[in-house]
């Protein structure tokens, strides 16, 4: 399972990701409530599906907050342009052991240098946007739902 930061949800709404498409088929995406929160904050088009259906992902276990306090100390993450959310999503990635794919440059080294960094292809997609109609790809997902993303 990989753990999908805000921003390649964020590039993905704007542009299409044929490889977050294909990790979401193969049900390998690993979702964060914080990340949920930060795409909570912004618009969205088919605002409450997409947040219904980022929150049936399995959900990658959340550090409280001396843990993540200790982490910071304890690797020395201060001064080193990574923010309160993101040193939870490294936190939260080491105990799931899933690596974090994200296209924050400043995330990206943190998580390489802990030996969870990911490289997903960035590609742009030519399918449908998720205002259009129709969902991107049809595979169901539980309960019968498809994703419009």
């Amino acid at each position: 399972m990989i753990l999908v930061d805000t921003s390649v949800w964020v590039d993905h709404f704007r542009r299409g990701n044929d490889r977050l498409r294909s990790l979401l088929g193969e049900e390998q995406v690993l979702g964060h409530r914080f990340v949920l929160g930060e795409l909570a904050c912004g618009n969205l088009r088919n605002r409450r599906e997409i947040i219904a259906l980022l929150a049936s992902l399995p959900q990658a276990p959340l550090a409280g907050h001396d843990e993540v306090l200790g982490f910071l100390e304890s690797e020395k993450l201060h001064g080193k342009g990574v923010g309160w959310i993101d040193i939870h999503l490294l936190a939260s990635a080491r105990i799931a052991r899933s690596p974090i794919w994200t296209l924050d440059q400043r995330l990206a080294r943190t998580a390489v240098s802990f030996s969870i960094g990911y490289y997903g292809t960035n590609v742009t997609s030519t399918a449908p946007r998720m205002d259009t109609a129709g969902p991107v790809f049809g595979r169901p997902l539980r309960k019968g739902r498809t994703w419009p993303i």
